[in-house]
């Protein structure tokens, strides 16, 4: 089984109908793809009404598992497509991932295993 470990993650959160755009900068960047889910805000940008009703507003999640070469490129064109350096427009970070498995594709790069 191989493992690769030389991998980080960027969790890129936007508002609702955004993530395509941000994955398909990301894939001109470098990336091979990403994971959309879907959720809901509650931070202080979150707190409008209309008519009196609270909106809960839909956010959609982006994970990218990007080889450390390309982080930094990738994550430019992330913020860039989704606008991430305007107020209230989302949020991105990079975590540091220790093992990847069943990504063939990452994993052939790295040519590593157990």
């Amino acid at each position: 089984m191989k493992i690769a470990r030389e991998h980080e993650l960027i969790v890129t959160i936007v508002r609702k109908g955004w993530a395509e755009r941000v994955i398909n900068a990301a894939k001109n960047a470098g990336a091979r793809g990403g994971t959309i889910l879907h959720g809901r805000g509650v931070g202080v940008h979150e707190q409008k009404k209309l008519l009196g009703l609270p909106i809960e507003p839909e956010k959609e999640i982006i994970l990218t598992l990007i080889h450390r070469d390309k982080t930094n490129e990738v994550l430019k064109a992330i913020v860039d497509a989704g606008q991430l350096q305007k107020p209230g427009m989302g949020v991105g970070f990079v975590l540091d991932v220790d093992k990847v498995v069943g990504v063939v594709e990452l994993l052939e790069q790295c040519g590593e295993e157990i």
